[in-house]
């Protein structure tokens, strides 16, 4: 099936699940839902934190974000790490804190952790809209937060991995954005780790569709081809920008075969690309010499493509 043959498919399937949706363009004029907060002596690298900001308001439900800026920027505009959290598009949430993200407000990048709908609330492809609509609003509040919008890294681990991938491989002309989220920016790199990216597959052993996939995209006539629509894999072409893949080679929760299927998909299309496997490590929780091994290789991969 072409991407124009699944962007007809998938414009059919969207009105059909969500006929009685609507969404509020927030653009330029969302503001913080709290006003900036005042950081304490102490705080490092950021130099604000915006908490709660509305990047999406949809079927009354408005959806956030939180912003940090860097104290690292030295006036210039500032690269963005936009992160997507895990939990298997059914739980979980953004962090709380910058912490996580330190060495990266330390290089003068602008940190965001998103929100997004789970499925309990909003079948697919609610995450994924909701996603593109955070790099919307990424693109659209450049000036007032001093971002670069030709750097635009988009990061997430797990379900957040797979949402990332989707985010930055997708294309309007795939049929997929809402309208109140058009002219989604190109993103300059993407960080999966740990993503399940073939959801037509069982990516844990197991025959048949994922539970975790049933119970996001549904179970109904035409699910299947909405697993097909909402793999990352399926979007792989020479215009999809440079990837990052981290996987442990004894994970039981996405198999790292996924991981492989992308990372080979990719250097056939030629992508810049890199799998960092980490021997022994399972779904995260990887030991802390692995990740200062990661964090050293996504340094040097962000550099390699004109990042860093």
């Amino acid at each position: 099936m072409t991407r124009q043959q699944l962007a007809i498919a998938l414009a059919v399937s969207t009105i059909t699940l969500s006929s009685c949706a609507s969404a509020q363009p927030t653009g330029l004029e969302a503001s913080p839902s709290r006003p900036e907060q005042s950081l304490p002596d102490g705080a490092g690298p950021v130099s604000a934190a915006y908490k709660d900001i509305v990047y999406r308001s949809v079927d009354g439900r408005d959806l956030h974000l939180d912003l940090y800026t860097s104290s690292r920027s030295n006036g210039r505009a500032s690269p963005v790490l936009v992160y997507f959290h895990g939990g298997a598009w059914a739980r979980g949430q953004r962090p709380e804190s910058w912490r996580g993200y330190s060495r990266y407000l330390e290089k003068g990048y602008a940190v965001i952790t998103v929100q997004y709908r789970l499925a309990g609330e909003a079948k697919a492809p609610a995450a994924v809209q909701d996603a593109r609509c955070a790099l919307h609003w990424v693109a659209e509040n450049a000036d007032r937060y001093g971002f670069d919008r030709e750097k635009i890294v988009a990061h997430g681990t797990s379900a957040g991995g797979h949402l990332a991938l989707m985010a930055s491989y997708l294309e309007p002309e795939d049929g997929l954005d809402p309208s109140d989220c058009k002219q989604v920016p190109q993103v300059a790199a993407v960080l999966d780790f740990y993503g399940p990216t073939n959801l037509a597959q069982a990516y844990n052993g197991a025959t048949g569709r994922h539970s975790s996939v049933v119970r996001w995209v549904g179970d109904y006539p035409g699910a299947r081809e909405m697993d097909v629509r909402m793999s990352p894999i399926t979007y792989v072409g020479p215009a999809v920008p440079p990837t990052m893949i981290v996987h442990g080679d004894h994970d039981e929760v996405v198999t790292i075969e996924q991981s492989r299927e992308l990372l080979a998909a990719l250097k056939k299309a030629k992508v810049p690309t890199q799998m960092v496997v980490v021997p022994g490590g399972g779904h995260g929780k990887f030991p802390a010499s692995e990740k200062k091994r990661i964090a050293g290789e996504v340094d040097r991969f962000l550099s390699r493509n004109g990042i860093n």
